[in-house]
C-alpha cells in the first residue's frame, strides 16, 4: 500500500462539517443551547480523533525530551497539526518497574490507541551490581523479555501500531565520575555506576529483539560513538543528552518514521491551511474535509 494511503488510514473516514456562524448577541432557546453545547463537544472529540498519537515511552532521557532543545519537543514540531506527541518518560525507571505502568498508560480498551510509539529503556537496567545504582539493575535476559512484553502489549492495543526500539546511549565513565564529584565532592563514589562496555551489551540485546520481532530500531549506542569527541558533544553528564545529542535522536526518529509509513510530509493537516480559507466565504473551507 502506498505510504500516503497508509497514512490516510490513520485519520479515519471522510467527515463533513458545516460551520454555522452566529453573532454573539443572537439569542437561543434553552434547548437549542444544550444541543449546541453537545454538538461542540462532539466536534471537539472528532477534532482530537483527526490527529494520530505518537507516544514516547522511556526513562529520564525521554522524560527530559520536552526540555529546551529536547528531541521530543523537536518531534512535536515536526508533526505539528498532523500528530499529537505525548511524553511518557519516567526518570530512574528500568524495564521491570515500567511494566507496572502499561495498563495505565496503554489501556487495552482504549478507543484511540497510539499510531506510533518509541520504547527507549536500558540506561538504568544496565546499572552495575555492587555499585551505587545497583537497585536499578535488571539482568540482561530479563531486560530483553521486558522489552518484548512492552511490544506485545502495544500490539494488543493496536495491531497496526508502529513501534521503534531505541537502545540506551553510550556512557562516558569519566563524565559520570565528574558529575558525581560536582554533587558530592570528596564523598563521591570512586567507580562509575555504569560502564560503556556493559551498556553496549544491553544495546545489543535491544537490537536483537527488534530483529526477532521485525521492528524498527535505532542503535543510539553505536550512532553517537561514530562522532569524534562524542563524550562531551552528545552527553551532558556522561549519560543524559546535550542539545546536540537530542538533535541526533530527533533526526534518527524522523528518519525511521519516514522510512516506515509515518512521514510527516505525507500527512494532511487536521484543518485547512489559512491560505485555503476565503475571507468572504470562510465556511466553504470547513464544509468537507477528507481526513
Amino acid at each position: 500500500m502506498p505510504n500516503l494511503q497508509r497514512t490516510m488510514l490513520l485519520f479515519g473516514r471522510v467527515k463533513k462539517r458545516v460551520v454555522v456562524l452566529r453573532t454573539k448577541h443572537e439569542s437561543q432557546p434553552s434547548t437549542e443551547r444544550v444541543n449546541s453545547k453537545k454538538r461542540r463537544s462532539r466536534e471537539e472529540e472528532e477534532a482530537r480523533a483527526m490527529r494520530p498519537e505518537i507516544v514516547l515511552f522511556g526513562d529520564s532521557i525521554t522524560e527530559q525530551s520536552f526540555q529546551s532543545g529536547g528531541w521530543g519537543a523537536a518531534l512535536a514540531d515536526s508533526y505539528s497539526r498532523k500528530a499529537d506527541v505525548k511524553v511518557r518518560g519516567y526518570g530512574g525507571y528500568n524495564t521491570r518497574w515500567a511494566l507496572f505502568l502499561l495498563q495505565n498508560l496503554f489501556p487495552l480498551d482504549s478507543d484511540k490507541p497510539p499510531a506510533a510509539a518509541t520504547i527507549f529503556f536500558g540506561a538504568n537496567d544496565a546499572a552495575i551490581l555492587g555499585r551505587t545504582s545497583e537497585r536499578q539493575h535488571v539482568p540482561l535476559e530479563e531486560y530483553k523479555e521486558n522489552l518484548r512484553k512492552f511490544v506485545l502489549h502495544l500490539k494488543e492495543c493496536s495491531p497496526t501500531i508502529l513501534i521503534v526500539l531505541i537502545t540506551p546511549p553510550p556512557v562516558d565513565e569519566d563524565g559520570r565520575n565528574e558529575y558525581a564529584r560536582s554533587l558530592y565532592g570528596k564523598d563521591a563514589r570512586e567507580l562509575p555506576e555504569r560502564t560503556n562496555e556493559v551498556t553496549g551489551v544491553y544495546a545489543k540485546k535491544c537490537i536483537e529483539l527488534a530483529e526477532e520481532m521485525g521492528l524498527r530500531s535505532i542503535n543510539l549506542w553505536s550512532t553517537l560513538q561514530e562522532t569524534e569527541g562524542w563524550q562531551k558533544k552528545f552527553l551532558s553528564d556522561g549519560l543524559h543528552l546535550t542539545p546536540e545529542g537530542n538533535a541526533v535522536v530527533h533526526q534518527e526518529v524522523v528518519k525511521v518514521f519516514t522510512e516506515a509509513w509515518f512521514s510527516a510530509t505525507e500527512m494532511p493537516h487536521d484543518f485547512p491551511h489559512h491560505s485555503e480559507i476565503d475571507g468572504k466565504n470562510p465556511e466553504k473551507a470547513f464544509q468537507q474535509r477528507c481526513i
